[in-house]
């Protein structure tokens, strides 16, 4: 029942946060493109369809917050929690996509000598406008992504983040331009701003993987596993422990010792104390599976799951 309620609060943040997003991010793309028409800037009308592209982040983390709520069938028996994972491959995807077009753009003009037409004043005070509306969507983003611990919020602020960075980009290059006489720093400030947009995007592809191939961001889990297991008296050489994420919560299962003389309720009884243990000192557990065994009895080789002598070995 708990996990059930922490689930539907999560899936309550996604869909609020992505709203607020999807608004937020259409005023300020509307506004951008329609002074960068009116004003004849390149510059601020390629920043408005990169907004643009926000929206449409928007709208993919609120159609996955529809489907990280439907309850687990038969074809996806542990539910539909690892949509976020997969929804923030595709956000590093369109903002890899951004940043390469904004790349091949910036480097065009300062290899062929291609000159922005200048916007006018109106044009300073709306980028200026949207690095304020950025900063604040960003921020409002990254609050509620580690609220839900939601890797796709956390995605999209960074994907804001970057949006900071171009209209930032934009507002030198105009100042750089009027100000200075010097178009050619826009440029390069452009191609630095795509490089590092192009960085944020790898990395927001590598933080997935993890989850998607049933691994651990922090594998300490499985020394608090040993703690919580070395507590329970009667519960021996914890073993052939495999970790992996569904969501934001752990799904545990292990291998553990007992005395083979004790009566099978006594040992049912010694394993429930272990769960109990488990999800005490870790919290966020979707399930936890543990198969019961004599002590110094093993069947077969263990191939797969972690001991206490292989973690301290793989932790050295």
């Amino acid at each position: 029942m708990f996990i059930q309620e922490k689930m539907k609060e999560r899936e309550k943040i996604l869909i609020q946060t992505s709203w607020i997003s999807v608004i937020g991010n259409a005023i300020l793309s509307s506004a951008k493109i329609f002074v960068g028409i009116f004003a004849g800037s390149l510059a601020v009308l390629g920043d408005g369809i990169d907004s643009a592209t926000d929206v449409v982040i928007s709208l993919v983390t609120l159609f996955t917050a529809k489907i990280i709520s439907h309850p687990p069938s038969l074809k996806y028996a542990y539910g539909y929690e690892k949509a976020d994972s997969v929804a923030t491959k595709i956000l590093s995807f369109i903002i890899l996509f951004a940043g390469f077009q904004m790349l091949i753009s910036t480097g065009k003009s300062i290899l062929y000598g291609h000159e922005r037409e200048l916007p006018g004043t109106f044009a300073i005070f709306v980028t200026v406008f949207s690095i304020v509306g950025k900063l604040l969507l960003a921020y409002y983003q990254f609050r509620q992504g580690k609220k839900a611990n939601s890797a796709m919020l956390i995605a999209n602020a960074k994907n804001m983040r970057n949006d900071v960075l171009i209209s930032s980009g934009v507002l030198l290059g105009l100042l750089f331009t009027f100000v200075l006489e010097m178009p050619i720093l826009d440029s390069i400030t452009g191609l630095l701003i795509s490089i590092y947009i192009i960085k944020s995007a790898i990395d927001i592809f590598m933080e997935t993987n993890v989850v998607l191939m049933d691994g651990v961001k922090d594998p300490l889990v499985y020394e608090k596993i040993f703690e919580a297991v070395e507590k329970i008296p009667g519960s021996h050489n914890p073993h052939r422990i495999r970790v992996r994420q569904i969501g934001t919560l752990y799904m545990i299962e292990l291998d553990i010792e007992v005395d083979g003389k004790l009566p099978l309720r006594e040992a049912h009884e010694i394993s429930h104390k272990v769960e109990e243990s488990i999800k005490e000192i870790l919290g966020n557990i979707y399930d936890i599976v543990i198969h019961i065994e004599p002590i110094g009895e093993r069947h077969s080789k263990e191939e797969f799951g972690i001991s206490k002598d292989s973690f301290l070995k793989l932790n050295t």
